[in-house]
């Protein structure tokens, strides 16, 4: 296992609080990932007039939640299963796969390989190469699976460095996983950010490969952390059994269930949410792209993994330059694969991204 080294999250703020002496009201916090548009205006608007709903058991099926999520991402509601947050389904998920050893995409987020560590099993990492600009080489990559392996975990487009597999390229490594039969998890936590969403989500290849199944939240496109509503798509209806029976009953609650109904059709929040991501993201990666002192790899999700070229700036020098400016941005330090060389922030209001570009860039 790699060791992990400590570091702020992006909900860590009462200890920036603490240790720096600035309230966290007053911190931006560039290091979440989630939608600055905060949640949904239909949400907030209607969600108090269904405060009763939690005087009665939400229904254990979650039909019509699971309806409507499915008429958001194009599959049939049958092959839907919803959680507390995509956290307890890789929890669920690897409990019922039960790795002996895992192949994780990495530098990536750390929960993976800890669930698998705890289910008894071993990782091992496919490193993405910086001089690649952390992009997937199909042909490499199928040449280092086998049939030791038992699970492959991606998560698409990566956390922290922003690229993706497309889903022409996701099809090719399904093929080789199948014909070594590997299960594939893939986490499409940040998949809604992305320019065209169809060209990276392997949601339609659920019908295709009973080796898959892909997971989704409400945390970081929504704005809704708090609320605790995960769900995962696969074509596996015997997986899917299994997992709802391992599942513990009413695993969301009452409002929870209907607050995602109404954020999955708010869509006039959903496209403007996209507008200002791409528009925001194309103009951070024009600007940074533009300075000498840094490198920038061409992002897929709402936030951009950036490489300090300057002997004399560190990711712990510019984190605490920006947090003194009450911006919070993450050191990647902690991430395996990465060093002190490398930063990434999540994408902002633009006035907000233009104060942020001020400090890195003056």
């Amino acid at each position: 296992m790699i060791e992990q080294k400590e570091h702020f999250h992006g909900s860590d703020l009462e200890k920036i609080e603490k240790i720096y002496g600035i309230h966290k009201e007053e911190i931006t916090s560039f290091s979440a990932n989630v939608n600055p548009l905060g949640i949904s205006p239909k949400l907030r608007e209607t969600l108090a007039s269904h405060v009763d709903a939690i005087t009665t058991y939400p229904d254990r099926e979650y039909s019509s939640l699971r309806s409507c999520i499915a008429g958001y991402v194009g599959a049939d509601m049958k092959n839907i299963l919803v959680g507390n947050g995509s956290t307890e389904l890789i929890s669920l998920i690897i409990q019922i796969e039960h790795p002996k050893k895992a192949m994780i995409i990495g530098p990536t987020y750390s929960e993976y390989e800890r669930e698998v560590k705890l289910g008894g099993g071993t990782t091992i990492y496919y490193p993405l190469r910086e001089t690649d600009g952390f992009k997937i080489q199909p042909d490499d990559f199928i040449s280092k699976l086998n049939e030791s392996i038992d699970m492959l975990i991606i998560c698409n487009p990566n956390n922290p460095t922003s690229t993706c597999i497309t889903s022409r390229q996701m099809r090719r490594i399904l093929d080789a996983c199948k014909e070594h039969g590997i299960f594939v998890m893939i986490d499409e936590t940040y998949v809604e950010f992305a320019a065209d969403v169809n060209k990276v989500t392997a949601i339609p290849l659920t019908k295709y490969y009973d080796n898959l199944i892909i997971l989704r939240g409400t945390s970081k496109f929504f704005a809704a952390p708090g609320l605790r509503l995960g769900y995962a798509v696969t074509g596996n209806r015997d997986l899917l059994k299994n997992l709802s029976t391992r599942q513990n009953p009413w695993s969301i609650s009452s409002l929870a269930a209907i607050a995602g109904e109404i954020m999955f059709t708010d869509q006039e929040y959903i496209e403007q949410t996209r507008a200002l991501i791409s528009s925001e993201r194309t103009r951070m990666y024009d600007m940074l792209s533009a300075h000498p002192d840094y490198q920038v790899y061409e992002p897929s999700a709402n936030f951009l993994l950036v490489k300090l070229l300057r002997e004399d700036q560190t990711s712990e020098t510019l984190f605490d330059k920006a947090i003194r400016r009450c911006m919070m941005i993450r050191d990647c330090s902690t991430f395996p694969f990465l060093d002190d060389r490398y930063i990434r922030f999540c994408i902002m209001s633009p006035e907000m991204n233009d104060k942020l570009m001020k400090c890195i860039l003056e």
